[in-house]
């Protein structure tokens, strides 16, 4: 069965920032969706220029504050598909996609000191990679609002390969007071009947994300699969400083306990 790893952090939309605000700043609350006992945290930096984003950091901390992972995107080759690095201090997993003048490359190291793998991507039109799948979402919302089946070729980098999927809004509702879309991402196909899916709320004015629950980009504490996750986002991006990203990009990330 495809897994759908590396997804969660595909979903991770914040709200517009003000024009003047060139970093932004957002934390979530990732909890099991059954006890809601607190798993981890994550805190979002973007950066903005001419009003275009340009990259994100992810520092992701086990519930006592420890960083224990972190993750950069760079949006400047592509926004829907953007080069990125994700690195984990518990097992040292690693994966990303690189990019050179010609093609996008997927790469995944399992462990620390293991081998590096990698695969280069044949063809890229459609394709959708980690938080892309943010900027997707803004681009389908029309469609997707009117009741389509949208279509997306979403990489997995710990495959070495994209995969089809489909997304499609499931309803509608009121999600801390603010009304929201529910839309459902799944593999296509015959996979979609068997494989887990994701469920994300996007605020209706807002485009940004609300929640998210489904299988995250994170293993489990032994990497024996991906954790399940509820992802909440209270509060909207705020502007902050510079000190700030490099104070999350130097952090230092140690191994903790997230879920065994």
């Amino acid at each position: 069965m495809v897994s759908c790893r590396g997804l969660l952090l595909a979903c991770l939309a914040l709200a517009p920032l003000p024009a003047l605000a060139a970093l932004g700043f957002q934390e979530a609350r990732a909890s099991d969706p059954d006890t809601g006992e607190l798993l981890y945290t994550e805190q979002h930096l973007l950066r903005h220029q001419d009003q275009q984003l340009r990259q994100r950091l992810v520092v992701y901390r086990c519930a006592d504050g420890t960083a224990f992972a972190r993750k950069r995107v760079d949006y400047a080759d592509s926004a829907l598909a953007p080069a990125f690095h994700f690195q984990d201090a518990r097992l040292g997993y690693q994966e990303g996609l690189r990019r050179d003048s010609r093609a996008a490359e997927l790469w995944v190291q399992p462990s620390a000191g293991s081998e590096e793998r990698s695969a280069t991507l044949e063809g890229e039109m459609g394709l959708v990679a980690d938080a892309g799948f943010d900027e997707f979402i803004r681009r389908q919302w029309q469609p997707l609002l009117a009741g389509d089946a949208v279509p997306l070729e979403f990489a997995v980098p710990s495959r070495l390969d994209s995969y089809a999927f489909t997304l499609r809004r499931r309803g509608s509702g009121q999600v801390a007071g603010e009304p929201a879309e529910i839309f459902r991402l799944r593999l296509g196909g015959l996979w979609g009947l068997l494989a887990p899916h994701i469920d994300v709320a996007y605020g209706r004015e807002s485009r940004r994300l609300l929640w998210f629950q489904g299988l995250s980009n994170l293993l489990t504490d032994d990497g024996d699969g991906p954790i399940q996750a509820r992802i909440d986002f209270p509060r909207p991006a705020l502007p902050t400083d510079e000190a700030r990203w490099q104070a999350l990009a130097s952090e230092p990330l140690s191994a903790c306990r997230v879920r065994g």
